[in-house]
């Protein structure tokens, strides 16, 4: 099950959810002050270098795109 981020618009927390497919189109309340004016957040991948590697490409990331693809 996807676990999604929430902003609440009401006391302004930001909270995460585990949502089934069979509860995707119910409400979403806030877990501090149980409104609904809540937003779905846009998340990002969570990925940890470490910072010896930070300036580097994580292996494998790129493994699909190659200068030598054979196309022009």
């Amino acid at each position: 099950m996807p676990i999604y981020e929430y902003h609440c618009n009401t006391c302004e927390v930001n909270f995460e959810k585990i949502v089934s497919s069979s509860t995707a189109t119910e409400p979403i309340n806030c877990e501090k002050c149980s409104s609904q004016n809540v937003v779905k957040k846009i998340s990002v991948g969570n990925y940890r270098l470490s910072s010896s590697t930070a300036t580097t490409i994580p292996s494998g990331a790129l493994s699909g795109c190659s200068s030598s693809s054979g196309f022009s």
